[in-house]
Order: structure tokens, then C-alpha cells, then sequence
């Protein structure tokens, strides 16, 4: 075989052939199937149809679904607008209610401010009292508080009027005062 494939092949005839055949298939089907539908459209409307004449069968029906339509487009907007001024009224609403509760919010700081710079120079003015007793009758009066609320005042003593008041506490409510004195800011932050 020495000759080439290509040169024995016939040129163009049977991819041509096949191609017209399909365009002429195509070509009886179009004129088969569309004649009858273009001969019911191309029929003028009947007087006793009911329908004026030139208007489509269903003009009538897609305009009445269209008019129902335009209606629930309508409602909806109108819900939508209620609803929008429904969250406007809302939104001034929680406004309003939360600069209340900032005034009253304010308003209790400042009661509380009141009340721990009173509940302070109280417990001042009682430690000053304890101070300037002798140490005696103050670790007398000691003795009979609980070891925490003794530590309390102690720890806001100077140094050498509590000493005084421990010197003279019984060796077990001096240690207890002592430890819880000592264990106040353990656990505290270091850093």
C-alpha cells in the first residue's frame, strides 16, 4: 500500500449527501406541522365567540390575571408600608425607653455614690472612735466582734493603734484577727 488513503477517498459526497437529506426532513416536518397551526391563527374570530374582534382567545383571561396581580402587588405594599411605620413607632419607642433607663440608670450611680461615700465616712468616723480609746477597753470591745469585722477595723488603723488593740486581745482572737489580715489581698492580681 503505497499509495495514499486520502487520494482513493470520494471528495465531499457523503457528509453532503446526509446533510441534505436531514435539511429536507426538517424542511416536510416544518411544512407538515406548522400548516394546520398557522391555519388556526390565520381563521378570523367568529361574531358569536363573544370576543371582539382581532383579540387573542386568551387576552381576556392573561388580563384578568394581570389585574389580580397589580391587586396583590398593591396589598402587599401597603402591608409593607404599615409595616414600616409599625417598626418606626417601635424603633422611637425603645428610644425613648432606653434614655429612661439611662437617667434612672444614672440616677442609681449617683444614689450609690451617696450611699458608699456615707457607709465610708461612717466606718471612718467609727474607726476613729476605736483609735482614740484606750487600748484596753478597745481590744475588750474586740474581743467580742466577729474576727472579720475586727480585722476590718484594724486594717484602717495606723500601725501603732492596732498593735495597741492586739496587745491586749486573748493570744487566740489576736491570731484569727491576724491571719484574716494577713489573707485579705491574697488573692489579689500580683500583676
Amino acid at each position: 500500500m503505497t499509495g495514499n488513503p486520502a487520494k482513493n477517498r470520494p471528495k465531499g459526497g457523503v457528509l453532503a449527501l446526509i446533510s441534505l437529506l436531514m435539511i429536507g426532513s426538517a424542511v416536510i416536518r416544518i411544512g407538515f406541522e406548522a400548516g394546520p397551526a398557522l391555519a388556526k391563527t390565520a381563521e378570523p374570530s367568529r361574531p358569536d365567540s363573544g370576543q371582539p374582534h382581532g383579540e387573542l382567545p386568551g387576552a381576556q383571561v392573561l388580563l384578568t390575571e394581570l389585574l389580580r396581580r397589580e391587586e396583590a402587588l398593591k396589598q402587599r405594599e401597603a402591608a409593607a408600608i404599615d409595616k414600616e411605620k409599625a417598626l418606626a413607632i417601635a424603633d422611637e419607642a425603645i428610644e425613648t425607653r432606653l434614655v429612661a433607663l439611662q437617667e434612672a440608670e444614672d440616677a442609681l450611680r449617683a444614689t450609690l455614690a451617696i450611699a458608699e461615700k456615707a457607709a465610708e465616712n461612717d466606718l471612718t468616723r467609727l474607726t476613729d472612735v476605736y483609735q482614740s480609746m484606750k487600748p484596753k477597753d478597745a481590744a475588750a470591745l474586740f474581743e467580742t466582734m466577729d474576727p472579720t469585722f475586727a480585722a476590718g477595723f484594724l486594717s484602717r488603723m495606723p500601725p501603732d493603734a492596732a498593735a495597741g488593740v492586739l496587745a491586749g486581745l486573748s493570744p487566740e482572737a489576736a491570731y484569727t484577727i491576724s491571719v484574716i489580715m494577713a489573707g485579705r489581698n491574697a488573692s489579689a492580681p500580683q500583676e
